[in-house]
């Protein structure tokens, strides 16, 4: 193994990782808190994290066995399961993103509206959709034998090579896998998140407007009002939208080095590892119950309920020594 596979190898290894314990992390939130589970988005996020967890555990160690023995472990049936998991997996959770940004973008235009517009039956069969979607291009491209290991990334994935006696059939199938998947929740992406950026420019203009009513208003009663209403219109001008990753895969008639095919490997599986911070762990909800779970292990440690017995015995030691003082008597002079 030379350099550049050692540090992909390392690459890959730290992704995994970080997805792991992520997505555990807000499975354990959506478990332990109700009203994540009670929300119409806990089940889109659910349904991401599920994919992002399967795909941690199932393909990216795959990943880490291909770049060290340049060879996929098992036969090709078993690899042709690895490669219907990746397209299967891959596509679900893209599809689960779209459906993200459309119900957020629902909520922050129609907040009003918003509980009759998504229901839990809506979220539901958009979810079915996703499935349903994922599956008909998963079982097509194993069916079809289209998937395999591919040495260019490392892993048993879509493979060209095994569609020799069908190139152009193959070549339909990827661009409309790639068009109704990726580039359609581009869009959707795209679309939804500059609705959200035009509406909460428009509620920002309409802040601004109301706080320097607001400080005509007040800078006579106290200076330090002024002061507290400036500080909070900049707090206000401070927030911005959320940056979204989009990796595009470009297939290109001229050879690819490896290294470029096992990067993009790794910028895949690195969406599994930021989705838990971008779709969950960032939010206020999820993370206070993280600091709920945080401290409830806390205050069961050994630690604190040693130094907790400690304090209790301080304070009853400074207990007893005031009530073993004797106040002084007054008696009358010359006794």
């Amino acid at each position: 193994m030379d350099a550049a596979d050692l540090v992909a190898f390392v690459l890959v290894l730290g992704i995994i990782v970080v997805s792991l314990l992520s997505n555990i992390v807000v499975l354990i939130c959506f478990v332990y808190n109700p009203e994540i589970r009670k929300q119409v988005p806990g089940l889109f996020i659910l349904n991401l994290t599920f994919c992002n967890l399967l795909l941690s555990v199932s393909n990216m160690p795959l990943t880490l066995i291909g770049l060290i023995t340049t060879g996929h472990p098992g036969g090709s049936v078993f690899c042709q399961i690895v490669g219907f998991l990746d397209t299967f997996l891959t596509t679900n959770s893209m599809l689960s993103m779209a459906a993200l940004s459309i119900d957020r973008w629902v909520a922050v235009v129609f907040p009003l509206s918003y509980h009759s517009r998504i229901r839990h039956r809506d979220a539901v069969i958009a979810l079915g959709y996703t499935w349903i979607h994922s599956l008909c291009f998963s079982t097509v491209a194993t069916c079809r034998s289209w998937v395999g290991y591919h040495h260019l990334y490392a892993s048993c994935t879509l493979c060209n090579v095994k569609a020799k006696g069908a190139r152009t059939q193959f070549i339909i199938f990827t661009v409309a896998l790639h068009s109704l998947t990726f580039l359609l929740t581009l869009i959707v992406l795209c679309v939804t998140y500059l609705k959200v950026l035009k509406v909460a420019r428009f509620h920002c203009k309409r802040i601004d407007v109301i706080t320097m009513q607001t400080l005509v208003l007040l800078v006579d009663i106290h200076p330090s009002v002024r002061q507290k209403c400036l500080d909070e219109q900049k707090r206000r001008r401070l927030r911005a939208t959320k940056k979204i990753s989009r990796i595009v895969e470009l297939f290109s008639p001229w050879p690819i080095s490896p290294y470029w095919g096992v990067l993009s490997k790794c910028l895949a599986y690195s969406k599994a590892a930021s989705d838990p911070f971008v779709y969950s762990l960032l939010r206020h909800q999820y993370r206070k119950t993280c600091s709920l779970l945080a401290n409830k292990i806390l205050k069961r440690s050994p630690l604190n309920s040693t130094s907790l017995s400690m304090e209790n015995n301080t304070g009853r030691s400074n207990s007893n020594t005031t009530n073993n003082i004797q106040l002084p008597t007054n008696k009358p002079l010359g006794q």
